[in-house]
Protein backbone atom coordinates (compact mmCIF):
# COMPACT_ATOMS: atom_id res chain seq x y z
CA UNK A 1 0.00 0.00 0.00
CA UNK A 2 2.43 2.26 -0.86
CA UNK A 3 0.50 4.00 -3.33
CA UNK A 4 0.31 8.12 -3.24
CA UNK A 5 -2.70 9.86 -4.26
CA UNK A 6 -3.65 13.21 -4.71
CA UNK A 7 -7.66 14.94 -4.48
CA UNK A 8 -8.94 16.34 -7.72
CA UNK A 9 -8.17 19.84 -8.26
CA UNK A 10 -12.01 19.94 -9.66
CA UNK A 11 -13.29 19.37 -6.15
CA UNK A 12 -13.91 21.45 -3.41
CA UNK A 13 -13.60 20.31 0.42
CA UNK A 14 -15.87 22.78 3.18
CA UNK A 15 -17.34 22.46 6.09
CA UNK A 16 -20.60 23.84 6.74
CA UNK A 17 -22.23 24.00 10.23
CA UNK A 18 -21.29 20.31 11.46
CA UNK A 19 -20.93 18.70 8.10
CA UNK A 20 -17.86 18.00 5.89
CA UNK A 21 -18.56 18.21 2.25
CA UNK A 22 -17.22 17.84 -1.14
CA UNK A 23 -18.59 19.21 -4.04
CA UNK A 24 -17.22 18.62 -7.52
CA UNK A 25 -16.82 21.66 -9.84
CA UNK A 26 -17.30 20.79 -13.76
CA UNK A 27 -16.86 24.08 -16.12
CA UNK A 28 -17.59 26.53 -13.67
CA UNK A 29 -20.86 24.49 -12.42
CA UNK A 30 -21.85 22.89 -10.00
CA UNK A 31 -23.91 19.81 -10.11
CA UNK A 32 -25.60 19.56 -6.93
CA UNK A 33 -26.46 15.92 -7.73
CA UNK A 34 -23.03 14.81 -6.89
CA UNK A 35 -22.48 16.65 -3.54
CA UNK A 36 -20.86 14.00 -1.18
CA UNK A 37 -21.19 14.50 3.09
CA UNK A 38 -18.52 12.84 4.65
CA UNK A 39 -18.26 12.25 8.28
CA UNK A 40 -15.12 13.19 10.42
CA UNK A 41 -12.92 10.08 9.83
CA UNK A 42 -13.83 10.62 5.65
CA UNK A 43 -13.06 14.23 6.25
CA UNK A 44 -9.45 13.28 8.24
CA UNK A 45 -8.57 11.08 5.72
CA UNK A 46 -9.47 13.94 2.92
CA UNK A 47 -7.23 16.13 4.18
CA UNK A 48 -4.45 13.40 4.89
CA UNK A 49 -4.42 12.73 1.06
CA UNK A 50 -1.45 15.76 -0.07
CA UNK A 51 0.63 13.99 -2.97
CA UNK A 52 3.14 12.91 -0.87
CA UNK A 53 1.75 10.77 1.99
CA UNK A 54 1.12 6.89 1.14
CA UNK A 55 -1.97 4.79 1.65
CA UNK A 56 -0.46 2.75 4.52
CA UNK A 57 1.00 6.43 6.18
CA UNK A 58 -2.98 7.46 6.00
CA UNK A 59 -3.60 3.91 7.78
CA UNK A 60 -1.52 4.80 10.44
CA UNK A 61 -2.61 8.28 11.28
CA UNK A 62 -6.35 7.03 11.20
CA UNK A 63 -5.38 4.58 13.54
CA UNK A 64 -3.52 6.73 15.76
CA UNK A 65 -5.86 9.77 15.35
CA UNK A 66 -9.31 7.94 16.00
CA UNK A 67 -7.93 4.86 18.62
CA UNK A 68 -8.61 1.75 16.21
CA UNK A 69 -6.83 -0.91 15.66
CA UNK A 70 -4.52 -1.04 12.33
CA UNK A 71 -6.49 -3.54 10.30
CA UNK A 72 -9.93 -1.56 11.13
CA UNK A 73 -7.49 1.34 10.04
CA UNK A 74 -6.53 -0.06 6.98
CA UNK A 75 -9.66 -1.23 5.79
CA UNK A 76 -11.45 1.72 6.27
CA UNK A 77 -8.83 3.93 4.57
CA UNK A 78 -8.75 1.40 1.62
CA UNK A 79 -12.31 1.32 0.98
CA UNK A 80 -12.84 4.35 1.06
CA UNK A 81 -10.09 5.67 -1.27
CA UNK A 82 -11.38 3.35 -3.46
CA UNK A 83 -14.67 4.43 -4.02
CA UNK A 84 -13.27 8.20 -4.14
CA UNK A 85 -11.13 6.82 -6.84
CA UNK A 86 -13.93 5.05 -8.86
CA UNK A 87 -15.38 8.65 -8.30
CA UNK A 88 -12.59 10.83 -9.73
CA UNK A 89 -12.39 12.27 -6.48
CA UNK A 90 -8.84 11.51 -6.15
CA UNK A 91 -6.32 9.81 -8.78
CA UNK A 92 -3.10 8.09 -8.20
CA UNK A 93 0.40 10.84 -7.72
Amino acid sequence: MDEIYSRNPDVIFRKIADEFILVPIRQKAVDFKCVYTLNGTAAFIWQSIDSVRSISQIQGMVSDEFEVDVSRANSDVSEIMSLWESLSLIRKA
